[in-house]
């Protein structure tokens, strides 16, 4: 059963530790200090801000701030030196955020801008993964708009991107952008309907779709429509994906502007838009119930609009622009959602883009105030590396 909206919840930083502790503690799931690296230290990261529980000393969220002064740093993905490519959507620029330090947290250089990006609205450069077999092929895969389309291009840093698959419908608004490797090993690649809500609907367009596609560019081996990226449909826009430990795959998806939702995808399903947004005109039974998925939760969008996703053994966290929040919510064993959603960083630095664990454990989250929607703060924008300490917790 999916989950219905909540009550707001206080914004004070004690009652936000609070609630994180409960539900990813509680959960199973707990953030440590990383063990030293086997080639020496660790880095040295600026001294965290730390809030304590209400429940307790025992209990603390250290929020530490890696890099400032970014401008809508929208995609992460991490390299095997540990350091971090970071995509900026309006600059077209890929920046490498440490593992070096500086006195102002993690060094953040840039590698290199992208010429063939055309930043406009909600388009520009987006996502961003590293291939799984980086180490010997050095390859790097991007999602980025031009002026005529969004595509995915493949390059080695420093170089010219090849494109890989071009034609995913491009508007102003609902480009989808997010990319990451499957357990399987497949490219998996999140769009939107550019506006045109009818393309979710159509299997022949990549509009509206979770594509899964080879690291060629081809629809990969066993996807359900014959020579086909698409893996999923009747999405209006979604901007995170992520798996858990049993090869799960969940996705948040933007409503209009009642419900916004995170799902459960399998192969082949229609998510239903633009023929329902969230659960409620489905949730009477009958044919819509056979031919649409249910949302695992439903969240009005003043509270959500999640973006980025990422999954921490049971624990998801969807990271929320409108809702200015990270939102957890507990797996069961089954793929289910236990008890009830719970926010964390309510307020506290504004809109967020994305959510990704790192190979420490530890969870690093991007503002996006710099995206025409927020109140930037003089820092903006800013990647956060939190950890849970004291306590249970331990290293993830």
């Amino acid at each position: 059963m999916s989950a219905r909206p909540y009550p707001r919840f206080s914004r004070r930083r004690a009652a936000v530790a609070l609630c994180a502790a409960a539900v990813l503690v509680t959960g199973g799931c707990s953030f440590g200090e990383p063990e030293p690296d086997p080639a020496g230290e660790p880095p040295t990261f600026p001294t965290p801000s730390v809030t304590p529980s209400a429940a307790g000393a025992e209990q603390q969220i250290a929020a530490t701030v890696l890099a400032k002064g970014l401008k809508v740093p929208w995609g992460i993905a991490f390299l095997p030196d540990g350091g971090a490519l970071v995509t900026e959507r309006d600059t077209a620029k890929i920046l490498k955020v440490g593992p070096e330090s500086d006195p102002d947290g993690l060094k953040v250089t840039t590698v290199q801008t992208l010429d063939e990006v055309d930043a406009a609205g909600e388009g520009g450069l987006l996502g961003i993964a590293v291939s799984p077999a980086y180490d010997k092929d050095k390859t790097v895969f991007v999602y980025y708009s031009t002026a005529e389309d969004n595509r995915v291009a493949k390059l080695t840093l420093d170089g010219e991107p090849t494109p890989i698959l071009t034609g995913i419908p491009l508007s102003g608004i609902h480009n989808g952008g997010r990319l990451a490797f499957g357990p399987d090993g497949y490219l998996y690649v999140t769009t939107g309907d550019a506006s045109e809500r009818g393309l979710a609907q159509q299997t022949r367009s990549l509009g509206g779709k979770i594509l899964r596609i080879t690291p060629a560019g081809k629809p990969a081996p066993g996807n359900p429509f014959p020579n086909s990226p698409v893996w999923s449909l009747g999405h209006r826009n979604v901007q995170g994906i992520a798996w858990d430990a049993n090869k799960r795959l969940y996705a948040t998806e933007f409503g209009q502007s009642r419900w916004d939702e995170i799902n459960l995808i399998r192969p082949g399903q229609n998510y239903g838009w633009p023929e329902i947004e969230g659960q409620e005109e489905n949730s009477g039974g009958g044919a819509a119930n056979d031919k649409f998925a249910e949302p695992l939760v439903v969240w009005p969008t003043a509270e959500s609009s999640c973006s980025g996703a990422a999954v921490v053994e049971r624990v998801l966290v969807a990271a929320c622009l409108r809702g200015e929040r990270l939102w957890t919510v507990e797996l069961t064993a089954a793929g289910g959602v236990l008890g009830q959603p719970r926010p964390l960083l309510t307020g506290e630095f504004g809109r967020l883009r994305t959510a990704v664990v790192a190979p420490d454990g530890s969870l690093w989250i991007s503002t996006s105030n710099h995206d025409g929607r927020g109140d930037p703060a003089p820092d903006d924008d800013r990647i956060i590396r939190l950890v849970f300490s004291g306590g249970t917790a331990g290293r993830s």
